[in-house]
């Protein structure tokens, strides 16, 4: 079996924080279907995101859309972000970290790594990891 995994970020504002990460992130938004498109939408929910694509750190992939119930953060998952150069690693560490909390620092760690956990201004946690 084949299957690619890509995260879906549920989101109180999916415009907002898929431009938040493109620029902490470097990225590029390509596609955006809102709810207007559907027939029969009301005039008050036609902006809202009903589907988003967004590539970030190269070609990872997140989808997001506009939540239709209050969108809370949660530890129960995070999204990793491997870097083969530290200084890109620290960047989007600390770009992530704008508005957010930090969890771990960004240092080497025990076993030779550098990492750190960030939970970014949306509630989303990301660890950041330079091998």
């Amino acid at each position: 079996m084949a299957a690619k995994l890509v995260p879906y970020l549920m989101s109180e504002d999916a415009r907002t924080q898929a431009e938040f990460y493109k620029n902490a992130l470097g990225g590029q938004i390509h596609f955006v279907k809102t709810l207007g498109e559907v027939p029969g939408t009301p005039e008050e929910a036609k902006e809202k995101v009903m589907h988003m694509v967004l590539t970030v750190a190269g070609e990872n992939t997140v989808f997001l859309s506009d939540a239709f119930q209050p969108a809370e953060g949660s530890r129960k998952i995070s999204l990793s972000l491997t870097f083969d150069d530290e200084a890109e690693a620290r960047t989007a560490y600390t770009k992530l970290g704008e508005e957010g909390t930090i969890q771990f620092p960004f240092e080497q760690q025990p076993w030779g790594a550098y990492y750190g956990e960030v939970v970014d201004r949306f509630g989303v946690t990301w660890q950041i990891v330079k091998q």
